[in-house]
């Protein structure tokens, strides 16, 4: 049995624009469309297993009396006839009779164990059954569907019955985050947002009356072809100035310019009632909108508000000054007899702490590690300096923002190693003889040291038991973990780890650094599988980790498609952004382990894939180069390679 839960949806900016822009495929000059959408903290949590009929079942409490279980056959006919009845079970047989049809599955049960998201309130609750259905399907019969296919699946199935949703409603598959979409012809592309403040958003049900499919055959009148100035401006509201508006918002989110983005979302209102509204005045002239948006009890709470999806008088929403303004707004919408739900959107705990482990003895290096550690070995630069392999690992984490580094040692004896490396100033004799150049550099080392910590691993019980010997230093929050074996080489202005913290920004997940390998090497490295995210391949919604495998069990299991149709295989770069949950698995690996008395290794690995199957991984393609040093045969190759640009 697998537990589920999908959201809810929220458009704040670019309602309207996924239809326009899908006109592209008549009109060239129609602008592509854009929204930010995100999911809501409302939705539907439910339990799925494989059956062999179609069942839907409910034990929430929140759904009332008038719920009857559901369950039909496995045919594709009767599915879409269910389709078109019209009742709630409609969203959900459109969606099983396009998995049947496209990828011949059996059955799934479904249980609902709450709904907390509301029917028929702008919120989507049909594209959150379906993007629910598609995942079922998804997961039980491992379709290893992308969430962008998932979303797509849920689109094609809603259409199935008589709704006629948008392209933007399934944005729910993609969470509780805000995401740009755009819309350029039948082409849809997500893409995650970043926030940098917390943004204390409201939105209500107006609880009145407006006709959505008027609204929406009015405004289609425009599209694809203006044949007058008023389908004119909305074609340019829909299109060039939406652009610009969803653009400015963008910045606004990630800068922490909050004030700004509601005053922006005023602005926008004022564009949709200028520009889109006199092509519909009977349902878009929304007078309650309009009061509540006006309300001078409401405006001291608020930076700004704007209409909801189709516009009308169906809802509204409004950025709140502060976590008690947003309560105090929720509560008096509510006792003005409107039905008030609030969604915080929280910014991801920005990556400022870095691990590296560095307790192994170097056995394949001996016996020059008797005398010295093999992260201090030299490595020639390309600026022409003789670096320690550890020195040019702690200037990518500085240079990639990163504040306080934790050197996982083997003892306490070690530590004097990097205390003469990194606290002890150079003699004055030997200062004097450095150029000025290199006299700048040294107080660099120093200030390095300054951000330096060490824990002790004293029981060498594997890779993943190193690891979390750095919890605590962790501190519940999002860290870098950096082999100590291995040099990075970023191919752009941006060093391998900011790569990969700007993505786990975009993610907020688990995040492991790939990269490509041949499949006679896959036995030497952790290989992922999964599903590429994105057009260009660089992230990978990773279904499978799997630590060292054989190149037969690899071609099997563990290729991943390219463009081109081809096999590639994904190794484990190097370089992770750990969770707290993976701090918290390996603890109870530990635990089980003491337990059992186990002599078994603790493995990074097998924690990361229990987590992975939980919560979800991202692997991401950095723009880079690795090298190993961890061999004789590799730290020639290194030494022969990394001076060179």
């Amino acid at each position: 049995m697998i537990k589920l839960f999908v959201p809810g949806r929220l458009c704040l900016f670019g309602e309207h624009t996924d239809w326009a822009g899908h006109y592209r495929t008549m009109n060239a000059d129609i602008a592509p469309g854009a929204a930010i959408v995100t999911g809501i903290e409302q939705g539907i949590y439910a339990e799925v297993e494989k059956s062999s009929l179609f069942e839907v079942q409910s034990t929430a409490p929140e759904i009332d009396d008038h719920w009857q279980d559901f369950a039909c056959r496995m045919d594709e006919q009767e599915l879409k006839r269910i389709a078109k009845a019209g009742s709630f079970f409609c969203y959900c047989a459109g969606v099983a009779s396009y998995m049947l049809e496209w990828y011949k599955v059996g059955g799934v049960r479904i249980k609902i164990t709450s709904m907390t998201l509301p029917i028929k309130s702008g919120l989507s609750s049909s594209a959150a059954i379906c993007v629910l259905v598609a995942r079922a399907f998804n997961l039980l019969y491992n379709l290893n569907l992308n969430t962008l296919g998932e979303m797509n699946i849920a689109y094609v199935g809603e259409l199935r019955t008589s709704s006629r949703c948008g392209r933007l409603d399934q944005a729910c598959a993609f969470g509780v985050k805000p995401n740009l979409m755009t819309f350029d012809g039948d082409e849809v592309e997500v893409q995650a947002l970043n926030v940098k403040k917390t943004l204390y958003w409201v939105f209500a049900d107006l609880c009145a009356e407006k006709d959505t499919v008027r609204i929406l055959r009015d405004l289609n009148r425009g599209y694809p072809f203006a044949s007058n100035e008023l389908e004119e401006r909305e074609q340019l509201a829909l299109g060039e100035m939406n652009r610009d508006i969803v653009d400015r918002a963008i910045k606004y989110m990630a800068n922490g310019e909050v004030e700004k983005l509601g005053t922006l979302m005023t602005e926008a209102e004022a564009l949709f009632d200028s520009h889109v509204a006199p092509m519909c005045p009977q349902e878009l002239t929304a007078p309650k909108l309009h009061a509540v948006l006006a309300d001078p009890q409401i405006q001291p709470l608020v930076y700004g508000g704007k209409g909801v999806g189709s516009h009308g008088d169906g809802s509204v929403q409004f950025l709140a000054r502060s976590a008690e303004a947003q309560q105090q707004l929720a509560d008096y919408l509510n006792q003005q007899g409107l039905k008030a739900y609030t969604l915080t959107i929280k910014p991801v705990h920005t990556v400022r702490r870095a691990i590296i482990p560095v307790a192994g003895f170097g056995t394949r290096l001996y016996p020059a590690t008797r005398g010295l550690k093999k992260d201090f070995f030299p490595i020639p630069c390309p600026d022409g300096m003789v670096r320690p392999v550890i020195l040019i690992l702690l200037e990518e984490l500085v240079q990639s923002g990163i504040e306080e580094i934790c050197l996982v040692l083997g003892n306490e004896e070690e530590r004097q190693q990097y205390a003469n490396f990194f606290e002890r100033p150079l003699a004055t004799e030997h200062l004097n003889k450095l150029n000025k150049e290199s006299q700048e550099y040294e107080n660099r080392i120093l200030d390095i040291g300054k951000r330096l910590r060490y824990v002790y691993q004293k029981e060498k019980r594997g890779f993943g038991h190193a690891v979390y010997q750095a919890a605590q230093f962790a501190r519940n929050e999002p860290v870098l973990l950096m082999l100590g074996d291995t040099l990075y080489r970023s191919l752009t202005n941006k060093p391998c780890a900011l790569q990969l913290i700007e993505q786990y920004e975009r993610y907020n997940r688990l995040i492991v650094g790939l990269y490509p390998v041949e499949n006679n090497a896959v036995s030497h490295f952790g290989i992922m599988t999964g599903v590429w995210e994105d057009k260009d391949e660089r992230i990978l919604n990773v279904s499978t980790l799997c630590e060292k495998p054989t190149p037969a069990y690899a071609e099997e299991f563990l290729g991943v498609r390219n463009q081109k149709g081809e096999k590639e295989y994904c190794s484990v770069f190097g370089q992770y952004i750990l969770t707290p949950d993976v701090f918290l698995q390996l603890e109870a690996d530990i635990k089980r382990a003491d337990e059992e008395n186990s002599t078994h290794e603790i493995e990074l690995t097998s924690a990361l894939e229990a987590v992975r199957s939980r919560i979800g991984m991202m692997g991401v393609r950095l723009n880079s180069q690795r090298f190993d040093m961890g061999n004789p045969a590799a730290l020639v190759d290194t030494i022969a390679k990394f001076s060179h640009l």
